[in-house]
Parts: C-alpha cells; structure tokens; sequence
C-alpha cells in the first residue's frame, strides 16, 4: 500500500506545524459521518531555474473558497497564508516534486445542519501521475454524474468523490483502467478525478460548464489552446460523437495530461505521437516548469 507519511512528516493543522503521526481528530465529526468536507489537489514542481513553484496556487485555493461557501461550511481563512503554509509543508518535509492536499473539515455534530466552525488540513506527499503514463482503456460507466438540481456539482466536496470511486473501481473491474460519466441527459461530463478532451478536423472540444467539476488543468488546457491557436468548443457533446474522435485526453491536477488509447474497446483513428493532445500535453508540462514551449511539426 502506498504511504502518504511516515514518522517525520510535518503537516499543516489549524495554524500549526505538527507530525502526522500527532495529528488527531474527533470521530464524531461531520465530515467523518457525512462527508461534508472541500478539498484541493495542486502541485508543486521543481522549475526550469531549480526553483520549487507551486502551479496556479491562488486559483486552487480561490476554488477551494468558493467551495466551501457553495455548500455552507465556513471559510475563515486568508488564502495568501494558506499559499505561504503550503510552501514551508515542502521545505520541511524536503518536498521538490509534490502533491499538495487542503482540507477544510468540520467538527462533532451528528445532525444536519450547516456546520459552525472547521478545522484546516495541509499535507503533501511525493506522488507521481495519477493515472500514470500509457494511454487509457477507458470505459462508459454505468453511473452517472449526480443531477446539478441535487448537488452543487462545482464544489470540490468530499462526499462527491463517492460516486467517482463507485465509477473507477467498477472499470477496474471490467478491466479497464478507467470510466467516462455521462450527465443525467446521456452526454459525455467526466472521468472521476479528470476533465476531457477530444479533437476532430483540428479542433478541440470539451464539454460545457453545468454538469462537470471545472478543473484548473481544464482552464489551462483552453489557455493553452487560445496561446497555441488551437481552436476550442466547448459545448454538449454525445458519445457517438466522441466515438468518432481523432483522439482523446484527460487532464486534472493529479492526472496532469494523459491520452487515450480506447473507448470501450475501440481505438481512434489518429494516433496520439500525431494528436493535438500530444502537443497539449507538452506544452503543459512546459507550462508547469517555467520552460519556454516551442511547438514543432506534428509526425504524419
């Protein structure tokens, strides 16, 4: 089993720094019981000039805010502190390359009411692409995306990712390495922890905003779309239309850029070393490490 600590680990716990193997919590916690808790995944990355940066942290902890105001936990934090604690959790846990988790969690309360007060989790961990580096087999799930009328779908809540783990390990199952969710209307929304993307006669799509979790990578491909002239739709997209794509990708923080090998089985026509996908993913790799992207020809 992966270990995200060991006895030296230092964290960030409500304003203090302390060992992971200290920190303790309460059992009858809300977020415990319920679920009701926000979290951020970001990253930071040894850059180009040898400097430790972390990537986008004002529009992760922007998010991060607005989440938790979304589903009514309070939110008493200055995220510039936060920001400048993320940093000192790297320098001293010796951390270059890391994966960095906020937490903001609530405490005993075994109704359902809106909590009062919260408590503040930062720790980071040295952790590789999430969904690693080959192409994905990817699978239709049989779950959906929750109904937008019935969860704030934008919030990066902690109870959400139930319905992700359903998804995921139910493709693992089958045999896949990962699932694709539909909307309650049968268009293409998400992966569990990832956004999509698909290209077709020299365009990018995505789907639109409403049903899906708008991830930061996901605003960083479309920016990087707009500074590559690549040009970008976002709109409702069908499966029998992301079947007859040329190629495929997710993006997320966690997951970083990763292709596509096939959709139930079936591959693309183009493939990947030839996608616009391929440059995407360079020049975010790029784009994370300060380094200047120069775009080269793509392969027949």
């Amino acid at each position: 089993m992966y270990s995200y600590y060991n006895e030296n680990t230092i964290l960030y716990f409500d304003g203090a720094y302390t060992k992971a193997t200290e920190a303790k919590i309460d059992l009858y916690g809300q977020s415990l019981h319920y679920g009701y808790a926000v979290f951020e995944g970001i990253r930071a990355y040894k850059t180009a000039s040898g400097e430790v940066k972390i990537f986008k942290p004002k529009e992760h902890f922007e998010r991060f805010k607005r989440s938790c105001e979304l589903i009514h936990i309070p939110y008493k934090y200055n995220n510039d502190e936060l920001i400048a604690a993320c940093y000192k959790v790297l320098e001293l846990n010796n951390l270059e390359e890391a994966y960095i988790r906020p937490l903001v969690f609530c405490p005993p309360n075994m109704t359902l009411k809106a909590a009062t007060d919260t408590h503040l989790l930062i720790c980071a961990w040295d952790w590789g692409a999430y969904l690693g580096e080959k192409l994905l087999r990817v699978c239709i799930s049989s779950y959906q995306r929750p109904n937008p009328q019935a969860f704030k779908i934008e919030s990066k809540a902690a109870g959400l990712y139930v319905n992700s783990i359903l998804a995921s390990q139910e493709a693992k199952e089958k045999g896949y390495d990962e699932a694709l969710l539909l909307d309650i209307n049968g268009f293409v929304a998400e992966g569990p922890g990832a956004n999509l993307f698909y290209e077709k006669e020299g365009t990018i799509y995505t789907p639109a905003t409403g049903n899906i979790l708008p991830g930061i990578t996901r605003a960083t491909v479309i920016e990087i779309c707009g500074e590559l002239g690549i040009p970008l739709v976002e709109k409702q997209i069908t499966v029998e239309e992301l079947k007859g794509a040329e190629a495929v990708f997710y993006c997320g923080t966690a997951a970083e850029v990763i292709g596509w090998d096939s959709l139930d089985g079936e591959g693309f026509s183009k493939p990947w070393a030839g996608s616009l996908g391929k440059v995407i993913q360079q020049a975010y790799k790029a784009k994370v490490l300060n380094k200047e992207f120069k775009r080269e020809a793509i392969p027949a």
